[in-house]
């Protein structure tokens, strides 16, 4: 049985949620995780590591298609739709009991239910077989959030999808309409797409992945269009129509044409809001906004003891952002010296596409924007041996650094493994490295990541292999 009398109470079992628990715990704080669906939250079962999963299945399909490309052959290439999602449900349900024993080994208590502050550092939870009251000197918000949905166009599980209905298909559709081509948006239409369906994706920004660089927005709109995607930027769904199994789109035009788009099924990617509701937030004097809970620069609502973290608060809404407040919401709160306030600049996304982006720090036009004189550098894919030897040579890396200082603003990459990559140059921005820094440091031979040590090169007119 549960204490129900704690240090750290968190409400949410993800990633944010389970990691700020977990160093409470390790900080000597007696810690309770109060979850009302699953451990590991959407990223574990429902996001980040089931996609890749689902992804990991188009990636070996699509090199199996082009096995002649590597000297091989193979005969009768096909695909169980019903096998490729099993598979990524077990990967699921692997790490969500990994995170019960994570849990249990840390000696953290986890409540399954629903939770509702009624007073400040008192919590009500109420499970499958009872009531529950729980009281915490402190208490961490890690809700999470929700996909998002507009007017006409709310989805239904059937014919109209979220990410969960497009994670689970009974079986592939053959055309696929998908709103929003962020990097949820894109990652279900690539693997839509490697499987053979017919996929549009509209985005209303006028490129696609509209938070990366433009220059890296742009190559990743042609490599989309080469594997087949269709795309249409600066277009918004006015309405959707469903039939008995399909669904007809009227899609306003960038040149102000209308076109009417009749798919088997449409993935709605149009952002996410977050899980405010039914928390006794508004009595408590919560600052709730746009979705999102506000919060100060150590994660602080505003309300004595109670913390807020994760997809809640905001942008960024990526797990590995909310597990670094998670740990520095525990931190604050037992009181370590020495903390750092989040600084987002240094938050690396990335893309799990064909071909992946990935990114960290400001894109050029940012940079430029901000005031600052920057210096460019760029080295393809293609005069890296590595990258020759995989057949992987459609690729970039672009960085972007400070004239005067030579700190390294920003790097955007596309291509093979880039999403493993990004985190050489997020070390660096850690550490607030200069274009010397890496200029100087050795890079294995013959690896990936000898393109980055280039892109750094170029920047200085130093390059070799190009």
């Amino acid at each position: 049985m549960a204490n129900d009398s704690y240090d750290v109470a968190v409400i949410g079992g993800g990633p944010g949620g389970y990691v700020a628990a977990i160093r409470a715990a390790q900080l000597g704080l007696r810690s309770v995780v109060i979850e009302r669906e699953n451990l590991g939250g959407i990223c574990l079962n429902w996001g980040c590591i089931p996609t890749k999963a689902l992804l990991r299945s188009a990636e070996v399909y699509h090199l199996m298609q082009n096995a002649a490309d590597y000297g091989l052959s193979a005969e009768k290439v096909g695909y169980d739709s019903a096998a490729i999602v099993a598979r990524s449900r077990k990967v699921a349900a692997t790490l969500s009991n990994g995170v019960k024993f994570l849990l249990k080994k840390n000696k953290v208590d986890v409540i399954m239910g629903t939770a509702k502050i009624t007073a400040p550092g008192k919590i009500a939870v109420e499970t499958e077989k009872d009531k529950q009251d729980v009281s915490a000197r402190n208490i961490i918000l890690a809700t999470g959030a929700r996909a998002r949905t507009l007017p006409g166009i709310e989805p239904d599980g059937k014919l109209i999808w979220t990410y969960r209905e497009a994670m689970v298909p009974d079986a592939m559709p053959r055309s696929l309409l998908v709103i929003g081509s962020g990097a949820i948006g894109i990652e279900f239409a690539s693997f839509y797409n490697a499987f053979g369906v017919d996929v549009t994706v509209v985005e209303v920004m006028d490129r696609v992945l509209p938070v990366e660089d433009a220059e890296i927005s742009g190559l990743a709109e042609k490599a989309f269009r080469k594997l087949g995607l269709k795309i249409l930027t600066g277009a918004k769904v006015e309405k959707l129509e469903k039939g008995g199994d399909n669904v007809t789109a009227t899609l306003a035009l960038k040149d102000g044409k209308s076109q009417t788009l009749t798919v088997d099924r449409v993935i709605s990617a149009v952002g996410i809001t977050g899980n405010v509701e039914n928390l006794g937030l508004d009595e408590l004097g919560v600052k709730v906004e746009k979705g999102h809970v506000m919060v100060n620069q150590w994660l602080e609502t505003g309300v004595n003891g109670i913390y807020a973290i994760g997809d809640l608060v905001g942008a960024p809404w990526l797990a590995h952002k909310a597990s670094h407040e998670g740990v520095l919401a525990a931190e604050r709160i037992a009181g370590v010296k020495g903390l750092h306030p989040l600084d987002v600049s240094r938050v690396p996304g990335c893309t799990y596409a064909n071909p992946q982006v990935a990114s960290v720090g400001l894109t050029e036009a940012k940079a430029i924007e901000q005031g600052y004189e920057v210096r460019v550098g760029r080295f393809p894919f293609r005069g890296n041996g590595k990258a020759i030897a995989l057949g992987e040579t459609d690729g970039l890396v672009k960085t972007v650094f400070d004239a005067k200082t030579g700190e390294l603003l920003g790097a955007h990459m596309i291509g093979a493994e880039v999403t493993e990559l990004i985190q050489g140059y997020t070390i660096a921005r850690t550490l607030e490295a200069t274009e010397a820094d890496l200029i100087a440091s050795i890079f294995p031979h013959p690896t990936l990541s000898e393109t980055m040590h280039e892109a750094v090169l170029d920047a200085y007119g130093r390059a070799i292999h190009i």
